[in-house]
């Protein structure tokens, strides 16, 4: 096909780093390669049965109908219930908009709010998409770089000096993927401060990994930590990682309503609405029993433990232990310039990441996909087997490299 004939935005477009290392890692077991899987960014459980219980109920009821563009009100009442009884944010079922996923509501906001050259502010590191979907909406992402040893979190004064005329979004991520990094309310506080001497920026508060954050802490919503912005912040979430739902689709924002109308309006010229029968099941993991998450958050802090241990004692590696999400992220500075046994020099984190999965049959991510190296991103939503293998692959190659 001729290439002229796909327009400028999309063919600006890269494909998702992520969902490419899944289908790589795919074609290979296909092809009869043994491969450690240490990439994937979903829960490795199976959704809890009363969910799957709820969204049969849904199907034998004959809810097999459009829905609201919006979603349901059902669903929206229970999203609200959910964030003033979780997060202390108060919120109308008019302000909230249910999408089919996080991701496709972050499009949404992003085409809703952006015109060509508005600039949106993205720490680094950061989740695969967030630049591509500000690009994909003629949007400028500005990556500003977040260095270990400031926990890989942006600071007031970073922000103060990378906000212009042009800045419609500041972007933040906690728990954050793929660092782990999560906010206190303090810190969270203090970046409000300086939004708030810009009265154009809106902030986008990426909250999908809340309920996991270890070591007894928890995570606080950005619009409890400044109610003052409460007229400027959209909140993103969603079922899909608290209650293994990644495939059912079903994301929720809260917003101004100006902001909500505006994102449905968009959606009802899209997807028209998310999945009648993956809204009720959501309804149900909003409203019903949360021992599922609360047992899940507990397996994830035992595979990070033992993660980190494993990567920090590899010679050339070092890794600290990330306070939420369920990724590990390890500094391998100390692997970077070696070369292999064929002579093949390690240039960067992206070339590691091959040497691993080619020498090693250990697949995981690269930093520079996610903004910041030299870095791994490796999963620990999988079994400690697979940790514990996984890990072993990388000391065994890492031992090799001179």
């Amino acid at each position: 096909m001729n290439t002229t004939l796909i327009a400028r935005r999309p063919a600006s477009i890269r494909p998702s780093p992520s969902i490419a290392a899944k289908a790589l890692v795919t074609r290979l077991r296909a092809e009869g390669r043994h491969i450690i899987d240490l990439t994937v960014g979903e829960p490795d459980f199976v959704t809890p049965r009363s969910i799957m219980e709820a969204a049969q109920a849904a199907m034998q009821a004959g809810d097999t109908y459009y829905t609201p563009s919006n979603g349901t009100l059902a669903l929206r009442q229970a999203v609200a219930d959910k964030l003033i009884r979780e997060n202390g944010l108060s919120y109308g079922t008019d302000e909230i908009v249910v999408g089919c996923g996080a991701k496709q509501l972050i499009q949404t906001a992003f085409a809703a709010t952006l015109d060509p050259g508005d600039e949106v502010i993205i720490p680094a590191p950061y989740w695969v998409s967030y630049p591509d979907l500000a690009t994909l909406n003629d949007g400028v992402p500005v990556v500003v770089p977040c260095l270990e040893e400031t926990g890989f979190k942006l600071s007031p004064s970073q922000l103060e000096a990378t906000i212009t005329a042009r800045t419609k979004w500041v972007v933040l991520n906690s728990p954050n993927n793929p660092s782990g990094a999560v906010y206190t309310a303090a810190e969270l506080a203090a970046l409000g401060e300086v939004i708030e001497r810009h009265p154009r920026v809106l902030v986008m508060t990426d909250e999908i990994y809340e309920h996991f954050v270890y070591d007894g802490q928890s995570q606080i919503s950005f619009g409890r930590a400044v109610p003052a912005l409460r007229d400027r912040t959209l909140v993103i979430n969603g079922v899909s990682k608290a209650y293994a739902m990644t495939g059912w689709r079903i994301g929720y924002a809260a917003g101004p309503r100006l902001l909500a109308k505006t994102m449905s309006d968009l959606l009802s010229q899209s997807t028209t609405c998310p999945s009648s029968i993956g809204q009720a099941a959501a309804v149900r993991a909003l409203s019903g029993d949360q021992t599922f998450v609360v047992q899940a958050r507990a397996t994830y802090e035992t595979r990070r433990d033992r993660a980190v241990e494993l990567l920090d004692a590899i010679p050339g590696i070092s890794c600290k232990r990330p306070a939420g999400a369920f990724y590990a992220y390890p500094n391998v500075v100390g692997l970077i310039g070696r070369r292999s046994p064929d002579g093949i020099r390690i240039a960067d984190d992206l070339a590691l990441a091959h040497h691993l999965l080619s020498a090693g049959n250990v697949s995981v991510m690269d930093g520079t996909s996610y903004g910041l190296s030299p870095y791994l991103r490796v999963s620990f939503a999988t079994s400690l087997e697979a940790i514990e293998a996984g890990c072993a692959a990388i000391a065994r190659v890492a031992a090799t490299l001179d």
